[in-house]
């Protein structure tokens, strides 16, 4: 979108933690306000129609109609913790918000480069993004101590582990697609 521009590329406007986005890292898009990708966004211009507010929070007007039927299906990314990630924001700092999401890339970044076997980037994303980041460093830890083995077992080992992690904080890691 023509002059939606934004310093911090990480973390969406909205609330979306862009870094931990399939296609951030594919490379299809650089990020919220961070130049060509998807830039078509009601969000980002309500964001320009308003003055330019760093992020809907900022705004008086939040958490406002845009809202009511955005989190009811996810895009690449899951959007039911768009609320709780600009909380967290608020409570962290943005600097200190944006290093946990660039922590929490890195650990995205090393399962995919040593446990996909070609079939589970979008399942890494939503786990990285979905689960505590300390609950995210011991599975790999714990991924890092199993013996040498295929791509394909690493790949269901790792599956496993962040499956059962999900299933103990109740969060599920599928992405809701839109009905009908």
């Amino acid at each position: 979108m023509k002059g939606f521009t934004r310093e911090h590329t990480e973390f969406s406007l909205c609330g979306l933690n862009c870094l931990l986005c399939p296609m951030q890292v594919g490379g299809y898009c650089p990020g919220c306000g961070g130049g060509p990708g998807n830039q078509s966004c009601s969000i980002a211009r309500c964001s320009l129609d308003q003055g330019g507010y760093a992020f809907c929070s900022d705004c008086s007007a939040y958490p406002c109609a845009r809202y009511d039927e955005f989190d009811a299906a996810d895009s690449f990314v899951p959007h039911s913790r768009r609320v709780a990630n600009l909380d967290r924001t608020q409570e962290l700092g943005l600097d200190a918000y944006i290093d946990e999401l660039r922590a929490k890339r890195a650990i995205l970044d090393k399962l995919l480069a040593n446990y996909n076997d070609g079939r589970r980037k979008t399942f890494y994303c939503a786990a990285v993004y979905l689960l505590p980041l300390e609950d995210l460093k011991n599975v790999v830890a714990k991924l890092e101590e199993q013996p040498e083995c295929s791509v394909k077992e690493r790949a269901t080992a790792a599956v496993k582990m962040l499956q059962e992690t999900a299933d103990d904080h109740g969060v599920c890691l599928k992405l809701k697609k839109k009905k009908g």
